[in-house]
């Protein structure tokens, strides 16, 4: 599944943005100058099973870039995301499959391989190296990013899969052609230079 996270009304969305960076910057020693937080975002999952499609998405991403080190660090509320085909079907997602109250963010930290000049407007592709971490399990991952730059903002997108078996995800044999053994997972972002 996709990274997720639920937050509750500005003052938490606050609370978790302010946590990201004092984290970010506590790991990796961030100047504020070469920092760009995350304004937008939308996170898109869909499962294509044999007997059911299942679609869902979050604009509750959360995350950080610093230019300079090129390093990054994103975080998502598992019960954030929203559009499934029932209710009954959201809650098994949440309790069942990604266990919220266990695992109740998912993360995705690492580097970019690339060198790229963020000052610089125009079009980059990029991979994204990190750790990939879902239901508490952490895979080693490599994602390939598009990259617009213009007018000081970072626009991003990017597509993968999850395999729920490299999260340890289990999925009951009764539901077993109704859930995806591969989800596609879409990824947009914006990002703008954090104040000082």
């Amino acid at each position: 599944m996709p990274i997720v996270c639920y937050i509750r009304g500005p003052k938490m969305k606050r609370t978790v943005l302010t946590a990201v960076i004092i984290f970010f910057a506590a790991t990796h020693s961030i100047a504020q100058h070469n920092l760009y937080r995350s304004r937008k975002s939308k996170v898109n999952f869909v499962s294509d099973a044999p007997l059911e499609l299942i679609k869902a998405s979050s604009a509750k991403l959360q995350g950080v870039i610093d230019v300079e080190k090129r390093t990054f660090a994103f975080s998502i509320p598992t019960e954030s995301f929203k559009g499934f085909n029932s209710p009954l079907q959201q809650e098994h997602f949440y309790e069942n499959y990604l266990e919220a109250k266990a695992f109740p963010y998912s993360k995705f930290e690492g580097k970019i391989i690339e060198q790229v000049d963020f000052t610089r407007d125009g079009n980059y592709t990029i991979r994204a190296k990190g750790k990939l971490n879902i239901h508490g399990v952490e895979q080693e991952r490599l994602i390939k990013v598009r990259l617009r730059i213009s007018k000081g903002i970072i626009y991003t997108e990017s597509e993968f899969t999850v395999l729920l078996q490299d999260h340890d995800i289990s999925i009951p044999r009764v539901v077993f052609q109704k859930i995806a053994e591969e989800i596609k997972v879409n990824v947009t972002a914006e990002f703008e230079k954090k104040s000082k």
